[in-house]
């Protein structure tokens, strides 16, 4: 059987996200805003959690980690880089790391710049990936700890390293004001315009926006999309390095 994905809301725009594979039990729970909705999916559901895989240290991917593991007894995987910064890890990895969860190998992308510590975490035979706060849907994180040229190589590595199948789920519901900005940079892709439209619908009826794919990202992200000729050619850079255009468009979403 597939696997089966809940995403529900936590706080005022965090997501929660579990996985779960019937046939072992499996149950992997992907950062703990507030242990409260987990445990309310997870009694509604029957599922009983085995696994919580932690992106990184900020207070609104962690606060309900300890109350989750006490009710749970789930197996806490984390980064390497944020054990001085988050109790309750059994395990840590890093960079380039794949660990076994249940059936499923999960590679730990490090994918620093919105935090030093940040992992995305990729589970190649569900072709799912989650981002944490490095990549949003048509967006990504503020940078807190690195640098633009850090995160425009991290931007880079998801590129490469997720088949443009790859369904993504992120921290946070961000979406619509993304959107918004987007339309600042590229007014004229197409495909940017129609993802538009549909997440003002999407939102306008109550619904989630995520998760969404590796290629509407890649269509339609100009964070992702530093890099092309069009992006750069719309912002006056046409000579300008990949990183230093993700750097103006940052810059710009920062000031918006």
């Amino acid at each position: 059987m597939p696997a089966e994905v809940r995403q529900f809301s936590c706080l005022s725009d965090n997501f929660g996200v579990l996985i779960h594979d019937p046939d072992s039990g499996t149950t992997i729970a992907i950062d703990v805003p507030d242990a409260k909705p987990y445990l309310e999916v997870l009694q509604e559901t029957g599922w009983q959690l085995s696994h919580i895989l932690i992106t990184h240290h900020h207070w609104d991917h962690v606060q309900g980690l300890d109350e989750l593991k006490a009710k749970t007894g789930a197996h806490v995987v984390g980064p390497e880089l944020s054990r001085g910064k988050v109790a309750g890890f059994d395990e840590t990895v890093a960079d380039g790391d794949t660990i076994t969860v249940g059936p499923y190998s999960v590679e730990a992308i490090g994918t620093p710049g919105h935090t030093l510590d940040q992992i995305s975490w990729f589970f190649p035979e569900l072709k799912i990936a989650h981002t944490g706060d490095t990549l949003f849907s048509l967006g990504c994180g503020r940078i807190f700890e690195g640098d633009a040229e850090m995160m425009w190589a991290s931007l880079s590595t998801l590129k490469r390293k997720l088949p443009a199948d790859t369904t993504i789920y992120c921290g946070h519901e961000y979406t619509q004001s993304n959107a918004r900005f987007s339309l600042t940079i590229e007014p004229d892709n197409a495909a940017l315009k129609a993802r538009a439209a549909e997440v003002d619908t999407l939102r306008a009826a109550g619904k989630p926006t995520l998760p969404t794919t590796m290629a509407q990202e890649l269509a339609t992200n100009p964070f992702l999309r530093a890099n092309e000729p069009s992006v750069k050619a719309a912002l006056g850079m046409t000579a300008a390095s990949d990183a230093d255009v993700f750097a103006e468009i940052r810059t710009r979403k920062d000031k918006a």
